[in-house]
């Protein structure tokens, strides 16, 4: 009884260590761990190319990797030319917007028989009153630099961790002596790889569909920036639970200011709920389920742990970690049991 409770003390007190840990250095894990995914993504990709019929066979290793590079940098750049191109139009019809918006809210003043109608003197004048503008400038310029610091730093790893890969086998084999035990770390890797790469390979899938429904439904409707909010849409997939609320809350909220109509913003939100429900309750459970076995309540709980560890970040990367760590937890005695409460069916 004294052995187990002073194993479960120390378990306890290096989870605290490695959590200040995460936490501190959170600058420096968040772009390693972003390189391995878009290794992962990268690998993934070749495989594909590989596979084409006829011309997959003929081409080297070297130039598959270079076509799979050169079509996420693509897909990288057009994201950034949509955002980018629409910004003009943006700045055109925010007078439009901030008209529509400021009746949404006299009208909601009304609907709760407030005094006095709110306009926008009033209104930026208690804004103001709140919010030190020196600040939030300066807080939003440190929040773009250290974006673009990211970006480079994750393009870096995961040029090196792409030069690595080449001598990852020989690495594994000059590990141990004990052919067991290299047999034991292969089985891991190949498990973390198959697992991992499966889901980044399906939820992006379930991702693009989502983000191309969504997106014929709202030019459908006539909601404006359509393609750009597709895109935010699709990118917020990734994170589980909430970004299916703000796929829902960005697009309704542009409604609310285009067309200050109750009954086009309604359609707009039922619609995109209905869709959202569709691909996240029958088919992202089953993409969760079978390629990574997590029960929906550790997905939930490693959200909450990793958000509050590395912020936006650490919301996208919950579950690609929290599989992982649910792979060598089973793999040794004394942390299988953690294992076997993550995982979905108790099952390993």
């Amino acid at each position: 009884m004294n052995h187990r409770l002073q194993a479960l003390v120390y378990g306890a007190v290096l989870a605290l260590i490695i959590g200040w840990v995460l936490y501190i250095g959170k600058d420096v894990f968040v772009p390693i761990v972003f390189g391995v995914l878009v290794v992962y993504v990268i690998v993934g990709l070749t495989r594909l190319v590989q596979r084409a019929p006829y011309l997959g066979r003929m081409l080297p290793l070297q130039v598959c990797y270079t076509v799979s590079v050169l079509m996420i940098g693509l897909g990288f750049f057009l994201v950034a030319y949509l955002f980018i191109a629409h910004k003009d139009s943006a700045i055109a019809l925010a007078p439009q917007y901030q008209n529509n918006l400021l009746a949404a809210i006299q009208k909601m003043a009304v609907f709760l028989h407030i005094e006095s109608e709110p306009t926008w003197a009033t209104l930026r004048q208690d804004l103001l009153a709140q919010i030190n503008l020196q600040r939030l400038i300066a807080s939003i310029i440190a929040s773009l630099s250290s974006i673009l610091v990211s970006v480079v730093g994750v393009l870096l790893y995961t040029a090196f961790l792409l030069i690595e890969q080449r001598s990852f086998d020989s690495k594994v084999v000059n590990l141990s002596n004990d052919p067991n035990k290299l047999a034991r770390i292969r089985q891991i890797t190949n498990d973390i790889n198959a697992r991992i790469g499966s889901y980044l390979a399906l939820k992006t899938f379930l991702s693009i569909s989502l983000g191309a429904l969504s997106w014929v439904t709202m030019k459908f409707v006539g909601v404006e920036f359509a393609g750009v909010l597709a895109v935010l849409i699709a990118m917020l997939n990734y994170v589980p639970y909430i970004g299916s609320v703000l796929g829902v809350l960005f697009p309704v909220a542009l409604s609310i200011v285009q067309f200050a109509d109750p009954r086009t913003v309604f359609v707009v939100f039922i619609s995109l709920t209905i869709i959202q429900f569709l691909i996240g309750s029958v088919l992202d459970p089953y993409v969760m389920g079978n390629s990574l076995n997590l029960s929906p309540f550790a997905i939930l709980v490693s959200l909450v742990i990793w958000s509050t560890l590395w912020g936006v970040p650490g919301a996208f990367l919950a579950v690609p970690i929290t599989s992982i760590m649910t792979i060598i937890f089973s793999e040794f005695g004394g942390t299988r049991p953690i294992a076997v409460l993550l995982s979905r069916s108790g099952e390993l």
